[in-house]
């Protein structure tokens, strides 16, 4: 077993302003963080971590808190796993509510087509909602530190994704080219 060393953060910060406390607790859980109870959060042991831990401990103390940053492991190896379990189950929430948004995603290019809708307006928006998805996946994966179990089905689901804005691209310039030549009208030829 490769031992593992990870960061522990713990603080206790004033309940008032509850915007400033929730506004740390988004930071954290945006570092990709998990918590182990109530001001006490892990992230595994990276410089990069530790530099986001300091910063953390600055806005910390700006609140009128206290914090500690400690590195620690687990004391065997059950504890260990235990540990990059949280992590995974985290990650799994993320990766769910990914999937959730791309059935959505899947649903308004179903509904766009049955109804006929091939503009360029669509598509854009269609495009764009791709887009938002390919960078939430992104996001998401930066903070997978141990490889969760619904990494693999995400990044598939969202290439389903982007096969179906590719399919629904060509019925839009197929509507449109048709339309183009369903209105030019032949040049007449004089004698």
């Amino acid at each position: 077993m490769v031992e593992m060393a990870w960061l522990l953060l713990t603080y206790k910060v004033p309940s008032d302003p509850a915007t400033r406390r929730v506004a740390l607790w988004r930071k954290i859980k945006g570092l990709g963080a998990v918590y182990v109870q109530n001001g006490v959060c892990m992230l595994p042991k990276t410089d990069e971590h530790v530099r986001r831990f300091k910063m953390l401990e600055n806005d910390i103390v700006e609140m009128g808190g206290e914090s500690f940053i400690l590195e620690t492991v687990a004391i065997d190896p059950g504890q260990q796993e235990k540990v990059v379990a949280r992590f995974k189950a985290d990650r799994d929430e993320h990766y769910h509510e990914f999937l959730e948004r791309c059935g959505d995603f899947e649903n308004e290019i179903a509904k766009e087509t049955a109804a006929g809708k091939f503009s360029y307006a669509e598509l854009e928006e269609n495009d764009a909602d791709l887009k938002k998805l390919q960078d939430w996946l992104e996001k998401i994966r930066k903070l997978d530190f141990y490889g969760a179990s619904l990494a693999a089905g995400a990044e598939e689901r969202l290439k389903a994704c982007e096969a179906l804005l590719d399919a629904f691209a060509k019925q839009v310039f197929e509507a449109h080219e048709e339309t183009r030549s369903s209105t030019s009208k032949p040049t007449e030829q004089k004698d």
